[in-house]
């Protein structure tokens, strides 16, 4: 069931993303008086189609093949690859006898709806909910390094006080592209001393591996506030509210302490010392195998901050946040292409995306992750590939510092070289979901 809730969330949020990109051309077209005669919701490759009807000169209907939608606007070569219509001379309402300023708007409508939908999506959300952020301040015991957090030099207890030599206010900035996308410094209070710490480029690399929780988060006591259903903790009797001070007798203050000597007594049979309702005892837990005996520390016990917005305050939030994810996505992609990360790191095909919407319905994540999906269709448009949108403004642009068109020859060449781009492109992405959902990373 929670497949069938994760494939849904993800066909239903791509539709809406397809169908108002598709709908930018779609407008723009006729608002220059260019005839659109297909339009479709996903692909109705070799004629086969779901659903599809006529209304006023335009076919609209859902294909079969769920891998994007197209417009098919009227003397254009596109992805359908139908030249006959370029035999004969061009008509007033094909998209060939336009200006190239107008098919140059027509060709990046969908873009400008995707970002601004993503824009709006954001605006909105900061509207209804606000910011919540954990203050750097409230973090009284500092943080607490994980794998990839201790590799690069962070010590549990370390309190980090800027990131590139700017001030942190709050603590979702040790966590946010600046610092990921690496080669960035951040500077740290240990002990009374203050140090900088290089965040190295590969970073991110290291995160697609391990998850952003090794890398660094809040340090919090080893107070006991929730069991898992099977776990060893609660067959031990531990209960919400105990806080484990000793295991064998070493004393314990933080989580992540206890988490850490844990992992040296994996399968074994530890004594834990409990502090419950101001009194001492002992009790004897199992450790798994991973290391583990089964409960959550208090999270609420480092409070967080909300921040509300009104109406106009919050469209500058929701812009920034809107156009930081494209920006991010632009810096991970040139990481990539220089080779700093590894693409089958850093894409994420329609698997990985319907686990990011998870297996319960939740507006909020699933709205976030549209606004987010929006502005990396946004910029995966843009890009000047033969078939993209970026690939036809490209051509675009040249016709128009050349004062003439480029042949049709050539376009169609390109367009064939650019569907063989897309086509491997896709084919990388979904067998790296495959591999990624058979070795689990």
């Amino acid at each position: 069931m929670d497949g069938l809730t994760m494939a849904g969330q993800l066909i239903l949020g791509l539709s809406i993303l397809i169908i108002l990109h598709e709908a930018g051309h779609f407008f723009a077209a006729r608002a220059f008086g260019i005839k659109v005669e297909k339009f479709y919701l996903f692909f109705d490759a070799w004629g086969f189609k779901l659903f599809s009807f006529n209304y006023k000169g335009c076919e609209y209907g859902i294909g079969w093949l769920p891998l994007g939608g197209y417009v098919k606007i009227s003397g254009m070569i596109d992805e359908s690859m139908d030249t006959d219509q370029l035999a004969g001379p061009a008509q007033p309402w094909e998209f060939r006898s336009k200006p190239a300023w107008q098919r140059l708007i027509v060709m990046l409508g969908g873009v400008t709806v995707n970002i601004i939908l993503g824009i709006f999506i954001f605006w909105m959300l900061t509207l209804k909910f606000g910011e919540t952020y954990l203050p750097i301040s409230n973090l009284k015991n500092g943080i607490a390094p994980g794998l990839i957090g201790k590799e690069i030099g962070l010590k549990a207890g370390d309190k980090i006080t800027s990131v590139n030599g700017k001030p942190v206010v709050r603590f979702e900035e040790v966590a946010s592209s600046k610092v990921l996308l690496g080669n960035s410094v951040l500077g740290v209070n240990r002990g009374g001393e203050n140090l900088n710490v290089k965040v190295p480029g590969d970073v991110l690399e290291l995160v697609s591996d391990y998850g952003i929780a090794e890398f660094v988060t809040p340090r919090y006591t080893s107070t006991v506030d929730s069991l898992t259903l099977d776990g060893n903790a609660r067959k031990a009797g531990i209960k919400p509210g105990d806080r484990i001070v000793s295991l064998n007798q070493q004393p314990i203050e933080f989580y992540d302490q206890l988490r850490d000597s844990l992992q040296n007594h994996k399968n074994e049979a530890v004594a834990l010392g409990v502090l419950r309702n101001g009194q001492s005892t002992t009790i004897n837990a199992n450790v798994s195998l991973k290391g583990q005996i089964g409960f959550y520390p208090n999270f609420d016990e480092i409070k967080e901050q909300t921040v509300e917005y009104g109406l106009f305050e919050s469209l500058p939030v929701g812009a920034t946040k809107a156009w930081g994810s494209f920006t991010d996505n632009a810096k991970g992609l040139g990481k990539v292409v220089t080779g700093q990360v590894k693409a089958n790191k850093a894409f994420t095909g329609p698997v990985g995306i319907a686990k990011m919407f998870g297996g319960k319905i939740d507006w909020v994540r699933f709205w976030s992750l549209v606004g987010l999906l929006s502005m990396a269709l946004a910029l995966m448009n843009i890009l000047p590939i033969p078939a993209l949108d970026g690939g036809h403004a490209m051509f675009l642009l040249i016709e128009m510092i050349k004062g003439k068109p480029l042949g049709d020859k050539f376009m169609e060449r390109a367009q064939i070289v650019g569907f063989c781009i897309l086509v491997a492109l896709m084919v990388f992405v979904l067998g790296n979901d495959i591999l990624k959902a058979v070795v689990g990373k």
